[in-house]
Protein backbone atom coordinates (compact mmCIF):
# COMPACT_ATOMS: atom_id res chain seq x y z
CA UNK A 1 0.00 0.00 0.00
CA UNK A 2 2.74 2.21 0.68
CA UNK A 3 4.57 2.09 -2.40
CA UNK A 4 0.83 2.46 -4.45
CA UNK A 5 0.34 5.74 -2.07
CA UNK A 6 4.01 7.19 -2.90
CA UNK A 7 6.26 8.62 -5.76
CA UNK A 8 6.31 6.29 -8.57
CA UNK A 9 9.26 3.70 -8.03
CA UNK A 10 11.13 0.83 -9.66
CA UNK A 11 11.31 -2.59 -8.53
CA UNK A 12 14.38 -4.43 -9.26
CA UNK A 13 14.94 -8.23 -8.57
CA UNK A 14 18.25 -10.45 -9.11
CA UNK A 15 21.28 -9.01 -10.54
CA UNK A 16 21.90 -5.40 -9.03
CA UNK A 17 23.40 -4.27 -11.88
CA UNK A 18 20.01 -2.31 -13.24
CA UNK A 19 19.09 -1.29 -9.33
CA UNK A 20 22.96 0.08 -9.16
CA UNK A 21 22.14 2.09 -12.86
CA UNK A 22 18.96 3.34 -12.05
CA UNK A 23 20.18 4.98 -8.52
CA UNK A 24 23.24 6.27 -10.52
CA UNK A 25 20.32 8.29 -12.24
CA UNK A 26 18.43 8.98 -9.01
CA UNK A 27 15.64 6.84 -10.18
CA UNK A 28 13.94 5.68 -6.69
CA UNK A 29 13.93 2.03 -6.65
CA UNK A 30 13.02 -0.92 -4.12
CA UNK A 31 15.24 -3.38 -4.61
CA UNK A 32 14.11 -7.39 -4.43
CA UNK A 33 17.04 -10.14 -3.07
CA UNK A 34 15.74 -13.15 -5.56
CA UNK A 35 17.53 -15.97 -6.68
CA UNK A 36 16.67 -18.81 -8.83
CA UNK A 37 16.02 -22.12 -7.39
CA UNK A 38 18.05 -23.95 -5.96
CA UNK A 39 20.08 -26.24 -9.25
CA UNK A 40 18.16 -29.70 -9.68
CA UNK A 41 15.21 -28.98 -8.08
CA UNK A 42 12.50 -27.72 -10.82
CA UNK A 43 11.18 -30.58 -11.12
CA UNK A 44 10.21 -32.12 -7.55
CA UNK A 45 9.18 -28.42 -6.72
CA UNK A 46 6.57 -28.37 -9.14
CA UNK A 47 6.04 -31.63 -8.53
CA UNK A 48 5.15 -30.52 -4.79
CA UNK A 49 3.66 -27.31 -5.93
CA UNK A 50 0.94 -29.47 -7.86
CA UNK A 51 0.54 -31.44 -4.46
CA UNK A 52 -2.95 -30.75 -3.70
CA UNK A 53 -2.55 -32.08 -0.25
CA UNK A 54 0.09 -29.83 0.51
CA UNK A 55 -1.52 -26.74 1.33
CA UNK A 56 -3.49 -27.92 4.24
CA UNK A 57 -0.76 -30.87 5.32
CA UNK A 58 1.65 -27.07 5.97
CA UNK A 59 -1.41 -25.78 7.88
CA UNK A 60 -1.51 -27.67 10.40
CA UNK A 61 1.59 -28.82 10.55
CA UNK A 62 2.71 -25.66 11.49
CA UNK A 63 -0.77 -25.05 13.91
CA UNK A 64 0.31 -27.91 15.79
CA UNK A 65 3.83 -26.57 16.15
CA UNK A 66 2.86 -23.04 17.20
CA UNK A 67 -0.07 -24.20 19.79
CA UNK A 68 1.91 -26.51 21.63
CA UNK A 69 2.06 -25.98 25.06
CA UNK A 70 5.25 -27.50 26.79
CA UNK A 71 5.08 -27.71 30.55
CA UNK A 72 8.17 -28.98 32.66
CA UNK A 73 6.74 -32.05 34.83
CA UNK A 74 9.44 -33.34 35.89
CA UNK A 75 13.24 -34.71 36.02
CA UNK A 76 14.05 -38.56 35.81
CA UNK A 77 16.80 -40.88 35.77
CA UNK A 78 17.49 -42.09 32.14
CA UNK A 79 17.63 -45.33 33.15
CA UNK A 80 14.03 -45.14 33.27
CA UNK A 81 13.43 -44.18 29.68
CA UNK A 82 16.97 -45.70 28.15
CA UNK A 83 16.62 -48.81 26.67
CA UNK A 84 18.67 -51.54 28.40
CA UNK A 85 22.63 -51.38 27.11
CA UNK A 86 21.39 -48.64 24.84
CA UNK A 87 23.43 -44.88 24.77
CA UNK A 88 21.67 -42.04 23.30
CA UNK A 89 23.88 -39.72 21.02
CA UNK A 90 23.12 -36.44 19.13
CA UNK A 91 22.39 -36.47 15.13
CA UNK A 92 21.67 -38.84 12.60
CA UNK A 93 23.08 -42.22 13.08
CA UNK A 94 26.83 -43.20 12.82
CA UNK A 95 28.59 -45.87 13.51
CA UNK A 96 31.83 -45.42 15.63
CA UNK A 97 34.38 -45.38 12.71
CA UNK A 98 32.67 -42.27 11.47
CA UNK A 99 32.29 -40.92 14.46
CA UNK A 100 33.94 -37.45 15.51
CA UNK A 101 36.33 -37.00 18.31
CA UNK A 102 33.91 -34.95 20.36
CA UNK A 103 31.01 -37.91 20.10
CA UNK A 104 34.02 -40.53 20.75
CA UNK A 105 34.84 -38.45 23.49
CA UNK A 106 31.31 -38.38 25.17
CA UNK A 107 31.18 -41.72 24.57
CA UNK A 108 34.27 -42.63 26.17
CA UNK A 109 33.28 -40.23 29.21
CA UNK A 110 30.11 -42.34 29.55
CA UNK A 111 31.56 -45.53 29.38
CA UNK A 112 33.72 -44.54 32.41
CA UNK A 113 30.97 -43.01 34.27
CA UNK A 114 28.56 -46.25 34.08
CA UNK A 115 31.89 -48.43 35.34
CA UNK A 116 31.54 -50.39 31.86
CA UNK A 117 35.18 -49.75 30.74
CA UNK A 118 38.49 -49.83 33.32
CA UNK A 119 40.21 -47.06 31.25
CA UNK A 120 40.50 -44.76 28.29
CA UNK A 121 41.54 -47.55 25.55
CA UNK A 122 39.68 -50.59 27.52
CA UNK A 123 36.30 -48.21 26.98
CA UNK A 124 37.40 -47.63 23.01
CA UNK A 125 37.99 -50.82 22.08
CA UNK A 126 34.81 -51.84 23.61
CA UNK A 127 32.98 -49.28 22.13
CA UNK A 128 34.41 -50.31 18.56
CA UNK A 129 33.70 -53.77 19.23
CA UNK A 130 29.97 -52.93 19.29
CA UNK A 131 29.32 -53.89 23.16
CA UNK A 132 27.29 -50.76 23.54
CA UNK A 133 24.27 -49.49 21.37
CA UNK A 134 23.98 -45.98 20.75
CA UNK A 135 21.19 -44.38 18.31
CA UNK A 136 20.04 -40.82 18.17
CA UNK A 137 18.78 -38.90 20.59
CA UNK A 138 15.59 -37.73 18.01
CA UNK A 139 14.66 -41.74 17.89
CA UNK A 140 13.88 -41.86 21.41
CA UNK A 141 11.78 -38.55 22.05
CA UNK A 142 14.66 -36.94 23.10
CA UNK A 143 17.43 -34.12 22.38
CA UNK A 144 20.75 -33.69 23.39
CA UNK A 145 23.53 -31.09 23.37
CA UNK A 146 26.77 -30.82 21.30
CA UNK A 147 27.58 -34.54 21.54
CA UNK A 148 24.33 -35.19 23.19
CA UNK A 149 25.19 -38.59 24.50
CA UNK A 150 23.00 -40.01 27.46
CA UNK A 151 23.48 -42.74 29.57
CA UNK A 152 21.65 -44.49 32.36
CA UNK A 153 23.22 -42.75 35.70
CA UNK A 154 22.32 -39.21 33.91
CA UNK A 155 19.40 -37.21 34.84
CA UNK A 156 16.38 -35.55 32.51
CA UNK A 157 14.09 -33.06 31.80
CA UNK A 158 10.98 -34.06 31.36
CA UNK A 159 8.72 -31.81 29.60
CA UNK A 160 4.86 -32.76 28.31
CA UNK A 161 2.82 -30.54 25.90
CA UNK A 162 -0.67 -29.87 27.47
CA UNK A 163 -1.96 -29.09 24.03
CA UNK A 164 -0.75 -32.22 22.35
CA UNK A 165 -0.01 -34.79 24.31
CA UNK A 166 3.78 -35.45 23.57
CA UNK A 167 6.66 -35.47 26.05
CA UNK A 168 10.31 -35.25 25.80
CA UNK A 169 13.72 -35.53 27.30
CA UNK A 170 16.91 -33.78 27.83
CA UNK A 171 19.98 -33.94 29.82
CA UNK A 172 20.76 -31.61 32.95
CA UNK A 173 23.00 -29.00 31.03
CA UNK A 174 26.57 -29.07 32.78
CA UNK A 175 27.62 -25.95 32.28
CA UNK A 176 30.26 -24.60 29.87
CA UNK A 177 34.38 -25.56 29.02
CA UNK A 178 35.87 -29.11 29.48
CA UNK A 179 32.22 -30.85 30.02
CA UNK A 180 31.10 -34.15 28.87
CA UNK A 181 28.79 -32.78 25.64
CA UNK A 182 31.80 -31.40 24.25
CA UNK A 183 33.73 -34.46 24.40
CA UNK A 184 35.86 -34.46 27.46
CA UNK A 185 35.79 -36.96 30.04
CA UNK A 186 38.78 -35.96 32.62
CA UNK A 187 38.17 -36.51 36.37
CA UNK A 188 36.68 -33.49 36.65
CA UNK A 189 34.25 -33.98 34.36
CA UNK A 190 33.06 -37.42 35.66
CA UNK A 191 33.42 -36.09 39.41
CA UNK A 192 30.65 -33.26 37.96
CA UNK A 193 28.31 -35.68 36.60
CA UNK A 194 28.60 -37.88 39.50
CA UNK A 195 27.44 -34.96 41.56
CA UNK A 196 24.67 -34.14 39.44
CA UNK A 197 23.35 -38.29 39.98
CA UNK A 198 23.81 -38.07 43.66
CA UNK A 199 22.74 -34.49 44.81
CA UNK A 200 21.74 -32.00 41.40
CA UNK A 201 18.87 -34.57 39.68
CA UNK A 202 17.24 -35.46 42.91
CA UNK A 203 17.05 -32.15 44.24
CA UNK A 204 14.88 -30.98 40.83
CA UNK A 205 12.75 -33.67 41.20
CA UNK A 206 11.72 -32.87 44.20
CA UNK A 207 11.44 -29.19 43.76
CA UNK A 208 9.25 -29.94 41.26
CA UNK A 209 6.82 -32.88 42.56
CA UNK A 210 6.83 -29.46 45.50
CA UNK A 211 6.19 -27.03 42.95
CA UNK A 212 4.42 -27.94 40.62
CA UNK A 213 5.16 -27.82 36.08
CA UNK A 214 6.58 -24.94 35.05
CA UNK A 215 4.90 -23.46 32.12
CA UNK A 216 8.09 -23.33 29.48
CA UNK A 217 6.19 -21.60 26.80
CA UNK A 218 5.53 -18.43 28.71
CA UNK A 219 9.18 -18.20 30.05
CA UNK A 220 9.90 -18.37 27.04
CA UNK A 221 8.71 -15.88 25.48
CA UNK A 222 9.28 -13.79 28.54
CA UNK A 223 13.03 -14.22 27.93
CA UNK A 224 13.34 -13.42 24.43
CA UNK A 225 11.65 -10.03 25.28
CA UNK A 226 14.31 -9.93 27.96
CA UNK A 227 17.17 -10.34 25.72
CA UNK A 228 17.51 -13.78 24.70
CA UNK A 229 17.30 -15.72 22.07
CA UNK A 230 16.93 -19.45 23.75
CA UNK A 231 20.53 -21.19 22.11
CA UNK A 232 23.45 -19.55 22.68
CA UNK A 233 21.84 -17.05 25.19
CA UNK A 234 19.65 -18.13 28.30
CA UNK A 235 20.70 -16.15 30.80
CA UNK A 236 17.40 -14.80 31.20
CA UNK A 237 15.25 -17.88 31.24
CA UNK A 238 17.90 -19.57 33.82
CA UNK A 239 17.11 -16.66 35.89
CA UNK A 240 13.79 -16.85 35.70
CA UNK A 241 13.76 -20.51 36.24
CA UNK A 242 15.98 -20.14 39.08
CA UNK A 243 12.99 -17.49 40.76
CA UNK A 244 10.14 -20.38 39.77
CA UNK A 245 12.66 -23.27 42.02
CA UNK A 246 14.15 -21.58 44.70
CA UNK A 247 11.34 -21.44 47.36
CA UNK A 248 11.04 -25.52 46.87
CA UNK A 249 14.87 -26.24 46.48
CA UNK A 250 14.92 -23.98 49.89
CA UNK A 251 12.31 -26.10 51.26
CA UNK A 252 13.07 -29.40 49.86
CA UNK A 253 16.74 -29.70 49.83
CA UNK A 254 19.21 -30.31 51.93
CA UNK A 255 22.09 -28.92 49.39
CA UNK A 256 19.81 -26.12 48.71
CA UNK A 257 22.32 -23.63 48.42
CA UNK A 258 25.16 -25.89 46.59
CA UNK A 259 22.04 -26.50 43.66
CA UNK A 260 21.44 -23.21 43.50
CA UNK A 261 24.99 -21.92 43.14
CA UNK A 262 25.23 -24.64 40.26
CA UNK A 263 22.56 -23.32 38.72
CA UNK A 264 22.68 -19.44 38.92
CA UNK A 265 26.67 -19.70 38.10
CA UNK A 266 25.87 -21.39 34.50
CA UNK A 267 23.50 -19.21 32.40
CA UNK A 268 23.17 -22.18 29.84
CA UNK A 269 21.15 -23.99 32.32
CA UNK A 270 18.26 -23.69 30.70
CA UNK A 271 19.30 -24.23 27.30
CA UNK A 272 18.53 -28.48 27.94
CA UNK A 273 15.19 -27.03 29.22
CA UNK A 274 14.27 -25.11 26.04
CA UNK A 275 15.59 -27.81 23.57
CA UNK A 276 13.02 -30.50 25.60
CA UNK A 277 10.02 -28.39 24.64
CA UNK A 278 11.19 -27.34 21.28
CA UNK A 279 11.43 -30.85 20.80
CA UNK A 280 8.04 -31.47 22.43
CA UNK A 281 6.38 -28.79 19.90
CA UNK A 282 7.81 -29.73 16.69
CA UNK A 283 7.72 -33.57 17.29
CA UNK A 284 3.70 -32.45 17.67
CA UNK A 285 4.02 -32.00 13.91
CA UNK A 286 5.10 -35.03 12.80
CA UNK A 287 3.49 -37.43 10.39
CA UNK A 288 1.50 -35.58 8.00
CA UNK A 289 1.56 -36.69 4.76
CA UNK A 290 2.08 -34.08 2.37
CA UNK A 291 3.65 -31.48 4.72
CA UNK A 292 7.17 -30.32 3.25
CA UNK A 293 7.76 -29.00 6.86
CA UNK A 294 11.36 -29.25 8.84
CA UNK A 295 10.43 -31.18 12.11
CA UNK A 296 14.03 -31.95 12.81
CA UNK A 297 17.64 -30.62 12.21
CA UNK A 298 20.18 -32.48 13.97
CA UNK A 299 24.05 -32.89 13.67
CA UNK A 300 26.85 -35.81 14.85
CA UNK A 301 29.46 -33.92 14.22
CA UNK A 302 30.24 -35.19 11.07
CA UNK A 303 26.67 -35.61 8.98
CA UNK A 304 23.65 -32.78 9.54
CA UNK A 305 20.25 -34.26 9.04
CA UNK A 306 17.00 -33.48 8.95
CA UNK A 307 13.71 -35.14 9.36
CA UNK A 308 10.15 -33.24 7.07
CA UNK A 309 6.40 -34.22 8.56
CA UNK A 310 5.61 -36.24 5.68
CA UNK A 311 8.58 -38.41 5.25
CA UNK A 312 7.96 -39.74 9.14
CA UNK A 313 11.89 -40.83 10.54
CA UNK A 314 13.88 -40.82 7.35
CA UNK A 315 16.68 -39.02 7.85
CA UNK A 316 18.57 -36.96 4.79
CA UNK A 317 21.90 -35.70 5.39
CA UNK A 318 24.88 -34.14 4.44
CA UNK A 319 28.18 -32.96 5.71
CA UNK A 320 28.36 -30.92 9.06
CA UNK A 321 30.30 -27.87 8.41
CA UNK A 322 32.62 -25.88 10.52
CA UNK A 323 31.08 -23.13 12.61
CA UNK A 324 32.56 -19.24 11.60
CA UNK A 325 32.67 -17.43 14.84
CA UNK A 326 34.87 -16.53 17.88
CA UNK A 327 37.25 -19.15 19.40
CA UNK A 328 38.41 -19.05 22.96
CA UNK A 329 42.15 -18.59 24.02
CA UNK A 330 44.92 -19.76 21.69
CA UNK A 331 42.04 -22.31 20.15
CA UNK A 332 41.46 -21.38 16.12
CA UNK A 333 39.36 -22.93 13.13
CA UNK A 334 42.23 -25.32 13.15
CA UNK A 335 41.26 -26.84 16.66
CA UNK A 336 37.25 -26.83 15.32
CA UNK A 337 35.02 -29.95 14.95
CA UNK A 338 32.24 -29.93 12.03
CA UNK A 339 28.81 -28.89 13.52
CA UNK A 340 27.65 -31.48 16.02
CA UNK A 341 24.56 -31.66 18.66
CA UNK A 342 20.72 -31.67 18.60
CA UNK A 343 20.96 -28.20 19.72
CA UNK A 344 19.44 -27.01 16.54
CA UNK A 345 16.39 -27.98 17.32
CA UNK A 346 15.87 -24.24 18.58
CA UNK A 347 15.98 -22.79 15.64
CA UNK A 348 14.01 -25.70 13.85
CA UNK A 349 10.82 -24.61 16.43
CA UNK A 350 11.55 -20.57 15.83
CA UNK A 351 14.03 -19.57 18.37
CA UNK A 352 17.93 -19.50 18.32
CA UNK A 353 19.34 -18.39 15.07
CA UNK A 354 15.86 -17.44 13.72
CA UNK A 355 15.32 -15.04 16.63
CA UNK A 356 18.83 -13.38 16.59
CA UNK A 357 17.22 -10.31 16.16
CA UNK A 358 15.67 -10.51 20.05
CA UNK A 359 19.24 -10.95 21.19
CA UNK A 360 21.22 -7.85 20.42
CA UNK A 361 23.66 -9.12 23.28
CA UNK A 362 24.60 -12.73 21.17
CA UNK A 363 26.86 -10.62 18.79
CA UNK A 364 29.29 -10.82 21.04
CA UNK A 365 29.12 -14.42 21.89
CA UNK A 366 29.31 -16.12 18.24
CA UNK A 367 30.82 -12.63 16.05
CA UNK A 368 29.02 -9.98 13.87
CA UNK A 369 27.10 -6.86 14.77
CA UNK A 370 23.34 -6.31 15.95
CA UNK A 371 22.71 -5.44 12.22
CA UNK A 372 23.58 -8.81 11.23
CA UNK A 373 21.79 -10.55 13.86
CA UNK A 374 18.22 -8.70 12.64
CA UNK A 375 19.27 -9.66 9.23
CA UNK A 376 19.44 -12.93 9.95
CA UNK A 377 15.96 -13.40 11.74
CA UNK A 378 14.59 -11.06 8.96
CA UNK A 379 16.19 -13.89 6.45
CA UNK A 380 14.48 -16.48 8.03
CA UNK A 381 10.65 -15.24 7.59
CA UNK A 382 11.50 -16.39 3.76
CA UNK A 383 11.74 -19.66 4.12
CA UNK A 384 9.13 -20.46 7.37
CA UNK A 385 5.62 -20.90 6.71
CA UNK A 386 4.32 -18.68 9.96
CA UNK A 387 4.77 -16.31 12.98
CA UNK A 388 4.93 -17.61 16.17
CA UNK A 389 1.85 -16.48 18.29
CA UNK A 390 3.86 -16.49 21.57
CA UNK A 391 7.36 -16.11 20.51
CA UNK A 392 7.68 -12.29 19.81
CA UNK A 393 10.64 -9.72 18.88
CA UNK A 394 10.62 -6.29 21.02
CA UNK A 395 12.58 -4.76 18.23
CA UNK A 396 11.09 -6.12 15.35
CA UNK A 397 7.88 -4.42 16.90
CA UNK A 398 6.76 -7.89 18.65
CA UNK A 399 6.47 -9.66 15.23
CA UNK A 400 6.05 -13.31 15.84
CA UNK A 401 9.62 -15.53 15.23
CA UNK A 402 9.38 -16.77 12.10
CA UNK A 403 8.67 -20.74 12.60
CA UNK A 404 7.99 -23.59 10.48
CA UNK A 405 10.73 -24.36 8.00
CA UNK A 406 9.59 -25.50 4.69
CA UNK A 407 12.09 -27.57 2.20
CA UNK A 408 9.91 -25.87 -0.65
CA UNK A 409 10.33 -22.30 0.43
CA UNK A 410 14.65 -23.02 0.97
CA UNK A 411 14.62 -24.77 -2.37
CA UNK A 412 12.90 -21.91 -3.78
CA UNK A 413 14.86 -19.18 -2.19
CA UNK A 414 18.13 -20.70 -1.96
CA UNK A 415 18.14 -19.75 1.49
CA UNK A 416 19.24 -21.97 4.19
CA UNK A 417 18.56 -22.33 7.77
CA UNK A 418 20.52 -19.85 9.77
CA UNK A 419 21.75 -21.47 13.24
CA UNK A 420 24.06 -19.98 16.16
CA UNK A 421 26.15 -22.55 18.08
CA UNK A 422 29.21 -23.48 20.17
CA UNK A 423 32.27 -25.13 18.84
CA UNK A 424 33.72 -28.20 19.85
CA UNK A 425 37.17 -29.14 19.70
CA UNK A 426 37.90 -31.88 17.35
CA UNK A 427 39.98 -33.35 18.87
CA UNK A 428 38.27 -36.46 21.75
CA UNK A 429 38.77 -34.89 25.57
CA UNK A 430 39.33 -30.91 24.50
CA UNK A 431 36.00 -29.53 24.93
CA UNK A 432 34.62 -26.35 24.22
CA UNK A 433 36.95 -24.07 21.65
CA UNK A 434 34.76 -21.42 20.54
CA UNK A 435 30.78 -20.03 19.28
CA UNK A 436 29.98 -18.76 15.64
CA UNK A 437 27.58 -19.42 13.01
CA UNK A 438 26.99 -22.19 10.85
CA UNK A 439 24.77 -23.10 7.48
CA UNK A 440 23.30 -26.69 6.98
CA UNK A 441 24.23 -28.52 4.00
CA UNK A 442 22.34 -27.75 0.99
CA UNK A 443 22.26 -31.39 0.50
CA UNK A 444 20.08 -32.48 3.14
CA UNK A 445 17.35 -30.32 2.18
CA UNK A 446 17.37 -31.31 -1.50
CA UNK A 447 17.09 -35.05 -1.01
CA UNK A 448 14.35 -34.48 1.32
CA UNK A 449 12.75 -32.43 -1.48
CA UNK A 450 13.19 -35.23 -3.87
CA UNK A 451 12.28 -37.57 -1.39
CA UNK A 452 8.95 -35.88 -1.01
CA UNK A 453 8.16 -35.18 -4.90
CA UNK A 454 9.01 -39.12 -5.23
CA UNK A 455 6.06 -40.36 -2.87
CA UNK A 456 3.73 -38.18 -4.59
CA UNK A 457 4.87 -39.83 -8.08
CA UNK A 458 4.84 -42.81 -6.70
CA UNK A 459 0.96 -41.96 -5.23
CA UNK A 460 2.30 -43.56 -2.10
CA UNK A 461 1.53 -42.13 1.42
CA UNK A 462 4.76 -40.05 2.54
CA UNK A 463 4.45 -41.58 5.99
Amino acid sequence: MSLLSGPPRVITAGAGLLEESLRAQAVPTTPVAWHPPLSGTQDALATLMADPRREAANELAVDKLTSARPFLVGVRRAAEILPEGMFLHAGPPITWDRASGPLRGALIGAMLLEGLAADERDAEARLAAGEVRWEPCHEHAAVGPMAGVLSPSMWVFEVRDAEHGGTAYCSLNEGLGKVLRYGAYGPEVLDRLRWMDRVLGPALAAALEAGGPLDLRAMIAQALQMGDELHNRNRAATSLLLRELAPALAETCGEAAEVLRFIGGNDHFFLNIGMAAAKAATDAARGIPGSTMVVAMARNGTDFGVQVSGLGGRWFTGPAGVPDGLYLGAYGPDDANPDIGDSTITETSGLGGFAMAASPAIVRFVGGDVSDAVAATRSMYEITLAEHPAYQIPGLGFRGTPAGIDVTLVARTGLLPVVNTGIAGRVAGTGQVGAGLVRPPVEAFTSALAALAADVTAGQPSS
